[in-house]
């Protein structure tokens, strides 16, 4: 009789294919996990890229600025300040209904947005001084030229917008602006892009009705 005996070298053989599957297998996957990972990569840098540049080219520019000049308590006050603006060259379209506004005064600080967005402490208006294609509260072409009206008291002045559901009042900030005083405005865009300026009352305001600022 013969013992039959197995065969080492086919053994080690089918361990060394079962190894050799294994890892490629590994690599398979290790492959793919990085394909995936580039590929992530590669979005969220287009992304980022893309978000750097509408933080820089988004933005709103400010032409002139003046005030309404009424009377309260015997005393000359800026009770309505307009603030033209235009988008920026190569801006996208920019809603104002997206935009925020921070208003620094003597009063205090106020977080203020459109009309018609109910989210801040007072509201500004925006009409159209030049808007071809009545895009308003849009600014979609480098000629549109919007005003934003800010009301700064319950008195002398009350700013109001017509709507299609009626009169709306423009909710104000706290005190009008008196001779001399000082307003800084920092108006962000959607994507993240500011600007910013600043409105200096005259030192006198007697027999003016309306002043640049």
């Amino acid at each position: 009789m013969f013992e039959r005996r197995s065969d080492g070298k086919a053994q080690v053989g089918i361990g060394t294919l079962v190894v050799f599957i294994a890892m490629v297998l590994v690599a398979a996957i290790a492959a793919g996990v990085l394909i995936n990972t580039a590929g992530f990569l590669q979005t969220k840098s287009s992304q980022t890229g893309q978000d750097s540049s509408d933080q820089v080219t988004d933005r709103i520019d400010i032409a002139p600025k003046s005030g309404a000049v009424g009377m309260v308590d015997g005393k000359e006050v800026i009770g309505r300040v307009n603030v033209t603006v235009h988008a920026n060259p190569g801006a996208g379209n920019v809603d104002l209904r997206n935009v925020t506004v921070q208003w620094l005064d003597p009063s205090g600080v106020y977080h203020v947005t459109h009309y018609r967005v109910d989210a801040g402490d007072a509201d500004f208006a925006a009409t159209a001084l030049k808007d071809a294609d009545d895009s308003l509260p849009v600014l979609n072409d480098p000629d549109d030229r919007f005003i934003l009206t800010f009301d700064t008291g319950g008195d002398p002045t009350n700013v109001t917008m017509a709507t299609s559901d009626g009169t709306v009042n423009v909710d104000e900030t706290d005190e009008p602006l008196g001779e001399g005083s000082t307003v800084r405005i920092k108006l962000s865009t959607k994507s993240g892009a500011t600007t910013q300026t600043t409105v200096t009352v005259p030192e006198t305001l007697s027999g003016y009705e309306a002043v640049q600022l």
